[in-house]
C-alpha cells in the first residue's frame, strides 16, 4: 500500500521486533511500522529500543489490539502513532507522513481511550488490585486470595471494593469481565 506512492519508500520488512530493530540499525528508516505482538520481541519492547538507540526513527504501531494496556505501553514506550490495522488506506498514508514530520497521530478510538485515562476516568488498577482480581479470575474466595497473598480477607475486600469503583462496577464477574476486556490481566484482552 505504502510503495505505490511517489513519496514514500519501503526498505524493508521484519519479522518480529527484534529484526526490526537490527533492520532500523542498518536502513536508517525515518518510520518504522510495528506490531505489537510478534514473536521473540514484542512491538512495544522494540519501539522502546528504537526510540533509545535511534531517536531520529518515528515508531507508528499499526495493530489490532486496542486495549488500554497496549496502547498505553506502546505510547509509554515511545510511540509518535497508534493506528488499527483496519485504518483506511488514505488515513495510513497521512499517519506515515505525519510521523515522519514528527506529528503524532492515533485513530480516533485510541485517541478518546488515552483522554480517558488522562481525565482519570479509567483510573488504573494498582498492581495489588490487579493481583486480587486476578485471583478472583482464577476462581478463588476472598479467604484464598488473602492466604495466596499474604494479606487479611479484609484488605481482600478493601482492594476489590477500589478495583469495583475504578472499574465502574458492582460485583466481582463484571470486574473480572472489564478488566478481560481492557487487557489488564496477565494473558487476557486483545
Amino acid at each position: 500500500m505504502l510503495a505505490v506512492e511517489p513519496d514514500l519508500e519501503v526498505v524493508g520488512e521484519a519479522a518480529d521486533g527484534g529484526e526490526a530493530v537490527r533492520l532500523a540499525h542498518a536502513l536508517a528508516p525515518d518510520v518504522v511500522l510495528m506490531d505489537l505482538r510478534m514473536p521473540g520481541t514484542d512491538g512495544a519492547t522494540a519501539t522502546a529500543r528504537l526510540r533509545a538507540e535511534l531517536p531520529g526513527v518515528h515508531v507508528v504501531v499499526l495493530t489490532t489490539y486496542e486495549t488500554d494496556a497496549d496502547i498505553l505501553r506502546a505510547v509509554e514506550a515511545g510511540a509518535t502513532g497508534y493506528l488499527l490495522k483496519d485504518t483506511p488506506r488514505d488515513q495510513l498514508v497521512a499517519a506515515v507522513r505525519a510521523a515522519a514530520a514528527g506529528r503524532t497521530t492515533l485513530s480516533p478510538g485510541v485517541a478518546a481511550r488515552l483522554v480517558q485515562q488522562v481525565r482519570g476516568e479509567g483510573d488504573r488498577l494498582t498492581p495489588r488490585e490487579l493481583e486480587v482480581l486476578a485471583g478472583v479470575a482464577r476462581g478463588l474466595s476472598n479467604a484464598g486470595i488473602g492466604r495466596e497473598l499474604f494479606i487479611t480477607e479484609a484488605t481482600v475486600k478493601t482492594h476489590l471494593l477500589r478495583a469495583f469503583a475504578k472499574l465502574g462496577v458492582d460485583d466481582r464477574t463484571r470486574a473480572v469481565t472489564i478488566a478481560m476486556e481492557r487487557g489488564l490481566l496477565p494473558g487476557t484482552g486483545g
